[in-house]
């Protein structure tokens, strides 16, 4: 029996919610342990589809618990409307199903106006936040000044602490982006009021992961973004505001790292990108406009459109590394369909040198001009193959070759949108 992490190797969007959603039945708890808000896991179940933010995306199934880990930052507002929604879809109607670290960090509004007036300053220089608070939420956890969820529950100290940190971020807020204050008085009241509800789930999680552990529950990690925005490792500056990679599910959900058995990586069977940044495969021309349309290529939490590209061998290999990947899914193969050629990068042409694995620095990777493979097409309809055997055969090639290049089996494929539509060569769970 293992536990499993789900891990995006390339800049998110890689397709992680329907994943989860297929593993989900076989796991017994599944553990959300990074991010805030500004990821979308966008689940389609019949003709319904069904975008989460910061609920993992288990809390579809009704026998799962979720956990919300102490690595999250959490949107205490768009949390309880999140919630509200699950339940007039008529999911989420057991309320032991969900808990939530006490030492998950709060976004506070005035980490919001700062992450809207910080990128409206720099202008074109602007990183392509979501605006939702997440990088000052971080900033105020490692300047250990922040707001736990755990705070809520104690009057006092969570007064204490809004009065001491507005006195400075109002100061930042008026002086430096000509904003308007925010009132001590307005925020704890908006807070303590929407503390009723979520207090029911507030628990020590490190502890009930631990015992779960003990008494051989299934447990599946979720991880938000991709790996390449990994603050660490990523594309630096152009990086989300936490750990990204397979490591911080173990120190965003409180458990050791030999706790975790599986790592595996989803990748695109294209690449793309939302915001600013480098990306050595993107294609500026219709080509790339027809992976967005048919892709469905808009962010599922701000709506803006991704820049599209073709898969990047170097980059996954990358991701690889930096992850520990045991086992690959690929997902959106469909999208393909229809192409006469498709191009896998297979290394970068960098001064001189051709680079088989990727390097993150954003002054580097803009220099690499991608050298490619090109794979024949296939016209077929894949979305209901449900067997690898059936598929065409320059699809079935199309994986092999990403599999040799990679050093990674590929055991479950993604060929449509709904939750069936998946081919499953071997069940993570099961290794």
């Amino acid at each position: 029996m293992s536990n499993v992490v789900v891990i995006g190797t390339q800049w998110g969007d890689e397709g992680k919610g329907k994943i989860v959603d297929f593993l989900t039945p076989q796991a017994d708890i599944v553990v959300r342990f990074q991010g805030g808000p500004n990821a979308g896991h966008t689940v389609v179940v019949g003709d319904k589809k069904t975008i989460l933010h910061q609920i993992p995306s288990g809390i579809l199934h009704p026998t799962t618990r979720c956990v919300i880990g102490n690595g999250v930052v959490l949107d205490l507002e768009q949390l309880l409307v999140e919630i509200n929604e699950l339940k007039k879809q008529c999911y989420f109607q057991n309320e032991s199903a969900l808990l939530i670290s006490g030492n998950a960090h709060l976004i506070m509004p005035y980490h919001k106006q700062i992450d809207v007036a910080r990128e409206r300053r720099k202008g074109n220089a602007k990183i392509g936040t979501t605006g939702r608070g997440i990088g000052p939420a971080y900033e105020d956890k490692v300047s250990r000044c922040g707001i736990r969820v755990s705070d809520l529950l104690d009057d006092a100290l969570f007064k204490s602490k809004v009065h001491e940190n507005l006195e400075e971020k109002n100061c930042y807020l008026q002086h430096f982006f000509n904003e308007s204050p925010l009132d001590p008085t307005d925020v704890i009241e908006r807070y303590i009021s929407m503390r009723e509800g979520i207090v029911q789930f507030i628990t020590d999680t490190s502890s009930f992961l631990i015992d779960a552990i003990r008494s051989n529950k299934k447990i599946l990690f979720e991880g938000a973004q991709g790996a390449l925005l990994d603050v660490d490792h990523g594309t630096y500056p152009f990086v989300t505001s936490s750990n990204t990679v397979a490591a911080q599910a173990a120190i965003g959900s409180g458990i050791g790292p030999h706790h975790l058995h599986v790592i595996l990586g989803i990748a695109k069977a294209y690449t793309t990108r939302v915001g600013s940044g480098p990306f050595p495969t993107e294609l500026h021309d219709t080509l790339g406009e027809m992976l967005r349309k048919k892709g469905g290529e808009f962010g599922a939490t701000t709506g803006r459109p991704r820049r599209c590209g073709w898969f990047d061998i170097p980059l996954v290999r990358y991701a690889a590394r930096i992850n520990g990947l045991t086992h690959l899914a690929l997902t959106k193969l469909d999208v393909l369909s229809g192409l006469k050629k498709i191009k896998i990068c297979v290394g970068y042409r960098c001064k001189g040198e051709i680079l088989e694995v990727a390097t993150p620095h954003a002054t580097v990777l803009p220099l690499c001009e991608p050298v490619y493979h090109e794979c024949e097409g296939w016209d077929d309809d894949l979305s209901n193959i449900s067997s690898f055997d059936d598929l065409p055969e320059p699809a079935k090639e199309y994986i092999k070759f990403i599999e040799h290049h990679i050093e990674l089996p590929v055991i479950i494929i993604s060929v449509g949108v709904k939750r069936n539509q998946i081919i499953s060569l071997q069940h993570p769970f099961a290794l």
